[in-house]
């Protein structure tokens, strides 16, 4: 009977489906292509994590030269690079060899700011971006660049404190290179050396390396002008310990592995601080806690960007893309949509905003060029309306806004990306749709004034002349109609 019993059994399991059996994963290559169809994406890298498991790891489109981007290319992940130095960071201080909440000048003795006030700032507060240091303070981006993390905490010699430390969250890339400079004084080895043989290579990450600045023989990247993709080189600037890390899809979702319990490089209770912003704050140390519980980081370059996302159930998701810095981040839009999509939501794909704007504006080149073709034509009746030259001077100086826009961009865009400001070149690489409409619309303003200006000049003389020969004329009519004396 107990036999019987245990044959039944069997075949009822046998032929019963699971009910703890994992669900289908969604379909991640569909939602790639599609973006990349939709939105004229070149090309992507995507890594996909669920727990220990590798759901999907692969490479689509290309890159500027025509190479197919697969999941063994080497491209930079920009400021994402700043949850792996915050590691470095954390296992320093699970060694012993450091603590958090010291003051960043106990072990960088030449970290002194011309702000005293930074003598106040912690290892933390460098990890979790309230050091008080901001780029409206200390514009990183339009000073000279270093050429080590040495050079990059020395230079901070000029450097002045937006806050007071500890007190409000200004996103500074100079923050994680001081906190690179920590490890390579702490551990004795050069930055780069650390990451290879403490967490790249213990975490099977054998393509991924660090570097100070753009290395020359990674492919261009694009910019996006009017929704075309361009592609460009990426500008020459110091990377180390802030964004610096070339990594591949294949070694990301590595990395998002270990997100779980440290991979064998942290401890758990490591990692959960990693991951864990202070109250009332959004960011921990390298990660930026969203409102649904997920965990993210972008990063930019000026040529390509990426992105990370943790979600509560488990995935992990990182994304590539050749495209760089601008309005709105491809690898960005592209990570969250994977997902929602593996939270069990249907993301459609949308344009990036950027691309959207550039319509806007090329509408707005089209008016301009329209105005000014108009503005030349009638030029000779505005100037004729004009009573005085100074007066007709001043209803002049509204046409010199573009240009006047055009020369403050650099300060304008400041606004715009939360105070981090920028050359006129970098600008252009962010937004060359911008620049371009801004350049068109000046040169027709210029051309107008021009036609306005010369019309008023040869308009001064000309009422002159016509006022004398209406006297002659008047004059000869009188003498020829005066009664002769006889």
């Amino acid at each position: 009977m107990t036999r019987l019993f245990l044959v039944l059994a069997a075949l009822l399991l046998g032929t019963a489906t699971p009910a703890a059996a994992a669900a289908p994963h969604p379909d991640v290559d569909s939602y790639v292509r599609a973006y990349l169809d939709h939105t004229g994406l070149p090309g992507a890298a995507v890594a996909v994590t669920h727990g220990a498991d590798v759901v999907r790891i692969a490479g689509y489109g290309h890159d500027s030269a025509g190479t197919p981007i697969t999941e063994s290319t080497r491209l930079p992940i920009a400021s994402v690079s700043k949850s792996m130095t915050a590691f470095a960071v954390l296992q320093l201080a699970e060694a012993g060899r450091l603590n958090l909440d010291q003051p960043v000048a106990r072990y960088l003795p030449e970290f002194r700011l011309a702000d005293p006030r930074g003598a106040r700032i912690t290892v933390r507060m460098l990890l979790d971006q309230t050091s008080g240091m901001a780029d409206s303070a200390f514009p990183d981006l339009t000073l000279p660049q270093p050429h080590s993390l040495a050079e990059a905490v020395t230079r901070l010699q000029d450097a002045q404190l937006a806050d007071e430390p500890g007190t409000k969250f200004h996103y500074h890339n100079p923050n994680y290179e001081v906190a690179a400079r920590i490890v390579e004084v702490v551990s004795g080895q050069p930055f780069d050396g650390y990451l290879r043989t403490r967490l790249f290579l213990p975490l099977g990450m054998t393509a991924s390396t660090t570097v100070d600045a753009p290395p020359a023989d990674l492919s261009p990247g694009y910019v996006r002008a009017f929704g075309i993709p361009v592609p460009v080189a990426e500008r020459d600037w110091f990377t180390g310990g802030s964004h610096g890390v070339l990594t591949t899809a294949q070694d990301m979702a590595r990395w998002l592995v270990a997100q779980r319990d440290g991979g064998g490089v942290l401890s758990p209770s490591s990692v959960a601080l990693a991951h864990t912003p202070a109250p009332g704050r959004d960011y921990a140390l390298g990660w930026r806690l969203g409102g649904d519980g997920r965990l993210s980081h972008t990063g930019e370059w000026f040529s390509h960007t990426a992105a990370q996302v943790l979600l509560p159930g488990g995935y992990g998701v990182a994304v590539f893309a050749p495209t760089g810095l601008a309005l709105d981040n491809d690898a960005e839009t592209l990570a969250q949509g994977l997902a929602t999509l593996l939270a069990g939501g249907s993301p459609e794909p949308s344009l990036p905003a950027g691309v959207v704007a550039d319509w806007v504006l090329a509408g707005f080149i089209l008016l301009a060029v329209v105005l000014a073709v108009l503005g030349v034509r009638h030029a000779r009746r505005w100037a004729g309306r004009r009573t005085g030259r100074w007066r007709a001077g001043l209803r002049l100086l509204p046409c010199l806004l573009p240009l006047v826009t055009l020369v403050l961009l650099p300060e304008l865009m400041s606004v715009v990306f939360a105070g981090r400001q920028g050359t006129f070149g970098q600008i252009l690489y962010v937004w060359p749709g911008l620049v371009i409409t801004l350049a068109a619309a000046t040169l027709c303003a210029l051309v107008v004034v021009g036609a306005r200006v010369k019309a008023l000049v040869s308009g001064t003389h000309r009422p002159g002349r016509e006022e004398s020969a209406e006297t002659t004329g008047v004059v000869a009519w009188g003498s020829a109609n005066r009664p002769s004396a006889s």
